[in-house]
């Protein structure tokens, strides 16, 4: 499934696995100025090569190596021949996807393996023929994680460092106090149009990233209080969350509320 937004310069490509007419789980790609934005899943990898098929492309950069982000980089790049840049530490998992990031099933289900593909090491910025984006370094979501900004327009393109909504779970491998440093460094810049992973534009990012930072902190300091008291992780997860959500069934306890927790509790660093 995909749907397509113009958006200025800028085109807006969200993408899903279709099952019964419905999109599983959205990510998005954006192509702005013969440079495309990361390049969906595999499920997906067909449609977004067609879409894109009469545009000139001189360039990928991912802004991760999650599954969701990469499978395309393969087939635009015999197709344009073009390169694929991305974080040092995701070159190996562009070029060994099922070796150096085995999928659990619902990521499998979901978004499926890329193919191989090669990749470059970023830079501290990016040009294309009209604009020159800076790169942002933002783990939390993932150790490699960046972020694209445009000073000048005050374009940040965001993958999935920017989540909306008020989190009550995680996966297993995030980092909940780098996420919101990274939050904190995006919010500094006070971009004025940013594009997430998920596709939802937002046009007033700084205030909503803000709301999120301060959310987050607020549960942090709450559930450190109760973790210094010898609250189990478990317990403190039921107290504010309730029962878990569904996702967390669906992932096999890959994604919960309890995930949400230890990774205040065990990455702990304290509140800057």
């Amino acid at each position: 499934m995909i749907q397509f937004e113009q958006i200025g310069e800028i085109r807006k490509y969200r993408l899903a696995r279709s099952i019964l007419g419905r999109g599983l789980y959205f990510t998005a790609c954006y192509w702005i100025d013969g440079l495309v934005v990361d390049t969906g899943c595999a499920h997906t990898l067909d449609e977004l090569v067609s879409a894109l098929d009469g545009l000139p492309i001189n360039g990928i950069v991912n802004t991760h190596g999650h599954e969701d982000h990469i499978a395309a980089n393969a087939a635009l790049q015999a197709k344009y021949g073009v390169k694929a840049l991305a974080h040092p530490l995701t070159l190996p998992v562009l070029l060994a996807p099922r070796e150096k990031q085995p999928l659990q099933l619902y990521r499998r289900i979901m978004w499926g393996y890329p193919a191989p593909s090669m990749g470059s090491a970023l830079g501290n910025k990016v040009e294309t023929e009209h604009h020159r984006f800076e790169v942002i370094y933002t783990p939390g979501h993932s150790p490699d994680h960046i972020c694209l900004y445009e000073p000048e327009k005050g374009w940040i393109f965001t993958g999935d460092a920017y989540i909306g909504g008020k989190d009550r779970a995680l996966r297993q491998d995030y980092d909940i106090w780098q996420i919101i440093k990274s939050l904190k460094k995006i919010a500094q810049l006070n971009p004025s149009l940013l594009f997430p992973g998920s596709g939802s534009v937002r046009k007033h990012p700084r205030e909503e990233i803000l709301e999120k930072i301060e959310y987050l902190e607020e549960m942090g300091n709450r559930i450190l209080t109760l973790h210094r008291e010898g609250v189990g992780d478990r317990q403190i997860s039921g107290r504010f969350f309730g029962r878990e959500m569904p996702i967390a069934y669906f992932t096999m306890g890959h994604f919960s509320g309890k995930n949400l927790v230890r990774s205040y509790t065990v990455n702990r660093v304290g509140i800057n």
